[in-house]
């Protein structure tokens, strides 16, 4: 594999100083960096989202009558707490997309540091799935995109959402409604991070590039939503 790259004699062209040399550069790589670096977050991680302050997160909200989304993903657990008061309508899209298991197995396929993390409509080979009819725009709601709230993925028209969504991983307020026209609908937010939010900024910093359809922003290393379920 190397040897297009650099004359090696003697000792240092055996075979086994070239299988050692390999993996040495194999592991300076970014990806393998982040895989590296993703195994020992995974570790100090996985305490946080099973903490006790997590665990009353959970709780507080199944006590208010808020539903709760678990996903798990391949860098952690998300938790979100959903607000059917706020945005019924997306929010009952959503739960049919979570109960359907259409989430399982999807990616996130757009990464933006300091922006925010997509997901829910694409699979492993960057297929865009097909889905149920959009719903409506109800970023009018009163809910603003701020950091760790979850909103629905849409197109240029206002009501083109169907099953992708987002998590903020800053506070985007330029997409919030500002008023009903096209430019002014904003992007509605359906619910908040409770829990995982270590997990969230994690992703966030996957290294990324082009990829299948998309010409950027798709992690080099898959982020894969393993299982989307509702808690109770």
């Amino acid at each position: 594999m190397l040897n297009h790259l650099l004359p090696v004699t003697g000792r240092y062209g055996s075979p086994l100083f070239i299988g050692l040399l390999a993996a040495l550069l194999a592991v300076v790589t970014p990806d393998a960096l982040y895989a590296q670096s993703y195994s020992q977050q995974a570790k100090s991680t996985a305490v946080e989202i099973l903490d006790e302050s997590a665990a009353q997160a959970v709780q507080q909200a199944l006590t208010e009558n808020l539903p709760v989304v678990l996903l798990q993903t391949s860098l952690g657990n998300l938790y979100v707490e959903l607000y059917p008061d706020k945005a019924p309508e997306s929010v009952k899209n959503f739960l049919t997309y979570v109960d359907d298991g259409f989430y399982d197995g999807t990616v996130f396929h757009r990464v933006i540091e300091g922006f925010m993390i997509q997901t829910g409509g694409v699979d492993l080979r960057l297929n865009i799935k097909e889905t149920r009819a959009a719903v409506v725009n109800e970023a009018d709601n009163g809910l603003l995109n701020e950091k760790f709230t979850v909103a629905m993925a849409r197109t240029a028209d206002p009501h083109s959402a169907t099953s992708q969504f987002f998590i903020n991983t800053a506070d985007n307020h330029f997409l919030d409604h500002k008023e009903k026209t096209p430019t002014g609908w904003g992007y509605t937010v359906v619910g908040r991070l409770i829990a995982g939010e270590r997990i969230a900024e994690w992703i966030s910093k996957a290294p990324t590039g082009p990829a299948g359809p998309f010409t950027s922003d798709v992690p080099n290393t898959p982020v894969v939503v393993n299982k989307a379920r509702r808690l109770d």
